[in-house]
């Protein structure tokens, strides 16, 4: 687990983007087993490509009009609710960073942190909003 006091800024990043922060597995079932409306999952990290791609391009994308709501776990400290957001992502091994857009409980959508890693902000928005516009 990492000191939360180093993780904080990173937390905040995502929030101050409007994401619901889900913390344990109940906050995670509460946010997603039936909420019809598109929901998209940030599983936040430390690791460099989250800081230079994703939560950048996380930013850009979340400026269109059309648009899911947001929530967020942290990998390494929000453990349980971390496990259960990827039992969501059915189909898709675990990567921190990952985006899932889940819909009706269902993942419809998928960012892996292969899909992040040494894309440019803009890419990472671009293919986000791709996933806004197929499913919102």
């Amino acid at each position: 687990m990492y000191d939360e006091m180093m993780v904080a800024p990173m937390r905040e990043e995502v929030t101050k983007l409007g994401a619901i922060e889900l913390r344990t597995a109940a906050d995670v079932d509460s946010a997603l087993k039936d909420s019809a409306e598109p929901v998209l999952v940030f599983v936040n990290s430390v690791c460099g490509c989250a800081a230079g791609g994703a939560r950048p391009g996380l930013a850009l994308a979340m400026e269109a009009e059309n648009k899911p709501k947001l929530a967020t776990v942290f990998a390494g400290n929000d453990k349980e609710a971390t496990q259960r957001a990827r039992e969501y992502f059915l189909g898709y091994p675990p990567s921190s960073p990952q985006i899932g857009l889940i819909k009706n409980g269902q993942c419809v959508a998928m960012m892996e942190r292969h899909d992040i890693e040494g894309r440019q902000p803009a890419q990472v928005a671009e293919a986000l909003q791709a996933m806004f516009s197929a499913h919102c």
